[in-house]
């Protein structure tokens, strides 16, 4: 439990527990204008850079593995790169990551890169893990404050990834039964489907897989 400060409000002086203090908002004030930064914008932000400025076919957030690593954003590109972001909204939250299990045996964690996404200021670059990145957000504006190494990623921390990824896949394949997710994923199929049996005009039956390629 944490003892809320005097700068949340009306919980001011009430003990609340961790969970509900990193969903708590971090206030961002500019010249201009006031923010509320909440940890669900954050990982909506981490989402979307990975998708748009790193180009990660795949990104998945908020999904846990058999080491019981919960990322808040990970995607993968190119040779199975995968990119991880931890999002902190607190000083508090961010000092507790160092005593998870997958922080204390680094060989188990998962990202090829390790980010973490913060409100600008509340993490220093001398206080990060050794080879992790830092990412800071002001405003509307995500801005990356240092790279990640890219070699992060050991054996172990592959075949937690890939636990992550089937586990993700059998959540899905539940959702669409009676269906198997191999007809689900062939999309042509699909389109058969919804036009009468056959492909439209133009259509080959031939269809590449471009996330198993290169970067």
């Amino acid at each position: 439990m944490i003892k809320a400060g005097s700068g949340k409000g009306n919980i001011a002086g009430t003990y609340i527990s961790c969970r509900e203090y990193e969903r708590l908002p971090y206030v961002f004030k500019s010249r201009n204008h006031t923010i509320l930064m909440t940890h669900l914008r954050l990982v909506g932000e981490a989402v979307r850079w990975l998708r748009s400025k790193y180009r990660c076919g795949i990104v998945l957030s908020e999904q846990s593995c058999s080491s019981g690593e919960t990322p808040d954003a990970v995607g993968w590109k190119g040779r199975n790169h995968s990119v991880v972001i931890e999002c902190k909204i607190s000083r508090a939250d961010f000092l507790a990551d160092a005593s998870k299990p997958w922080r204390l045996d680094s060989d188990c964690a998962l990202g090829c890169e390790r980010f973490y996404l913060a409100p600008a200021g509340l993490i220093s670059t001398e206080e990060l893990p050794c080879g992790w990145g830092l990412l800071e957000i002001r405003g509307c504006a995500l801005t990356v404050t240092r790279k990640s190494k890219k070699n992060l990623r050991t054996v172990t921390g592959f075949a937690n990834e890939m636990n992550l990824l089937l586990a993700s896949l059998r959540r899905v394949e539940v959702r669409i039964e009676p269906q198997t997710i191999t007809d689900f994923l062939k999309w042509k199929n699909r389109m058969a489907r919804y036009n009468g049996g056959t492909l439209p005009s133009g259509l080959g039956s031939s269809e590449s897989n471009l996330y198993l390629s290169g970067d």
